[in-house]
């Protein structure tokens, strides 16, 4: 089994995919908005996946956060409010949120979402985080995150969050290019690094395709043993299953294959690449080692905590009450409390769809 997570191009697996799935197999997989047209066939589409390296439990992976970023919707699902709306209300409803995307995506066969997002935006920073954060309060974002997390496990999906060690503070969507921060180490521990400590013990976490300068001035996180040992494994904690953001993504330079391994052997458990290009998914097939010590004991833990059905749930009412709750809270909004949600507009282009690299 490879240390890879792998996306496909389509809503039906070509023959070509099923044969690289089934001789690389990746210990999971993920889905984007190219993948889907409607329960059913996103029920089969899992089923195929799984089919394909011979594993009934390989998790499958959505990007389900709300608002810009939401890959299963209209008209066969709810949509969802960005995450800076959490933070109007009270945090029974981040946790009630999380617990109907999660009865949403195991219905369909999704078992992980990369979800919540503990970064922290702060004042001229890029908008690909904007609302999708929950407020710009660490502590507060540490506890809506945490509400959020324990209801997608009620719910029997694994949570992921991300962007560890925070993209709040970036002056770059690292989709399109590299960010670099330049604030001191102390600041970011003060800040950035709060929520993602308050819960180091998240089953899995996505890194930050982001420069810390005062952490390693040459290397994004993702590719950076220092930051991975001495912040995210140390400072922060955190001893999950560690996921690298997308390789496919422009912040990151070098080959497919020569960003997985750098990302590997700087401490990253898993190489994650989404954009479902064939010949790209062989390169990471050949370049990627497979899961083993302690990356595949952090991989067998999290899976782990899907071996217990779902926590018994009414959908009909509950989606009732946090409908009611949603409106309630837009409808009394502060006018300027919370740059946020000061003025919620329709959900513009989603910045995490999948891009292929700008030189591919």
């Amino acid at each position: 089994m490879k240390a890879l997570v792998l996306g496909c191009a389509g809503p039906t697996l070509t023959d070509e995919e099923r044969a690289l799935f089934r001789s690389a197999d990746p210990w999971g997989f993920i889905l984007f908005r190219r993948n889907v047209v409607s329960p059913d066939q996103v029920r089969a589409l899992t089923a195929a996946l799984r089919e394909s390296v011979g594993r009934p439990e390989a998790p499958v992976f959505v990007d389900q956060e709300g608002g810009r970023v939401q890959r299963l919707g209209a008209p066969h699902w709810p949509s969802y409010p960005p995450g800076a709306v959490y933070g109007l209300m009270e945090s029974e409803f981040a946790r009630l949120g999380a617990r109907l995307i999660a009865a949403d995506l195991r219905a369909v066969g999704i078992t992980a979402n990369c979800a919540p997002v503990l970064d922290v935006p702060v004042a001229g920073a890029n908008d690909v985080i904007g609302d999708r954060a929950y407020a710009t309060e660490p502590q507060r974002v540490a506890a809506l995150g945490r509400a959020a997390m324990a209801g997608y496990l009620a719910g029997g999906v694994l949570p992921v969050v991300k962007h560890i060690p925070g993209h709040g503070r970036g002056n770059a969507d690292s989709h399109r290019a590299l960010p670099v921060v330049e604030a001191s180490e102390a600041e970011l521990a003060a800040h950035d690094f709060v929520p993602f400590r308050a819960l180091a013990d998240a089953p899995l976490a996505m890194t930050a395709h982001v420069v810390y300068a005062a952490v390693d001035p040459d290397r994004p996180a993702t590719v950076s043993p220092i930051v991975i040992e001495r912040i995210v494994r140390g400072h922060i904690g955190f001893g999950g299953l560690l996921l690298t953001d997308d390789l496919s993504m422009n912040a990151l330079s070098g080959t497919i294959g020569e960003r997985a391994v750098a990302a590997l052997a700087a401490g990253c458990d898993i190489a994650l690449h989404c954009n479902g290009v064939l010949p790209e998914m062989r390169e990471l097939a050949a370049a990627a080692p497979d899961l083993a010590g302690e990356a595949a004991v952090r991989a067998a833990r999290a899976l782990g905590l899907l071996e217990h059905p779902p926590e018994a749930f009414d959908p009909v009412d509950e989606r009732l009450r946090f409908e009611a709750a949603v409106a309630a809270a837009l409808a009394n909004r502060p006018a300027s409390t919370n740059p946020l949600v000061s003025a919620v507009a329709p959900a513009q282009g989603d910045p995490t769809e999948g891009r292929a690299r700008s030189d591919a």
